[in-house]
């Protein structure tokens, strides 16, 4: 599978030791950095280029990792056709791709030690959406609100 990976420094070392188990399963592996442990740098400028990509389909699925995974969650969902969401359990990170179609894992390197991170992005990696008819209507839904303010811009009505 192709795979992209993307943390700031609370996620860098987490990262380093994912980025090479996907590797040694065999998956070829995209990083979108931090490439060096910088204190000072910021997630969304690592998160939203894997967001980019997964919604590109440059990759099929994407990690991201800060600290508490909160950030990178939030970043990754301002993209449109990004479905990421933070998991600290299989259950998650399983059913996320089963009904919701999850693409984008996010994880906490402060609160998810890196066994539990390798069993849950191998669980998300592992994982097929459903294509239950229940689930395909809510996507549709969701993805609805993706395009709303773009249907603003053009009928030029204020927000």
């Amino acid at each position: 599978m192709h795979i992209g990976i993307a943390a700031d420094h609370g996620g860098f070392n987490l990262k380093e030791q994912l980025l090479s188990e996907l590797q040694d399963m065999g998956h070829t592996v995209i990083d979108f950095g931090a490439l060096s442990f910088d204190p000072a740098d910021d997630y969304p400028d690592f998160v939203i280029p894997l967001a980019e990509a997964v919604a590109a389909g440059k990759v099929e699925r994407g990690v991201a990792i800060c600290s508490s995974g909160i950030g990178a969650s939030v970043a990754a969902n301002k993209v449109a056709g990004v479905r990421a969401a933070l998991i600290h359990d299989a259950f998650s990170a399983r059913q996320g791709v089963e009904d919701d179609a999850m693409n984008v894992l996010c994880l906490g390197a402060r609160v998810t030690g890196p066994s539990l991170a390798l069993d849950l992005v191998r669980i998300f990696l592992q994982a097929s959406f459903s294509d239950a008819e229940r689930h395909r209507r809510r996507l549709a839904k969701v993805e609805a609100l993706e395009k709303v303010p773009a249907l603003r811009e053009q009928e030029g009505s204020d927000p």
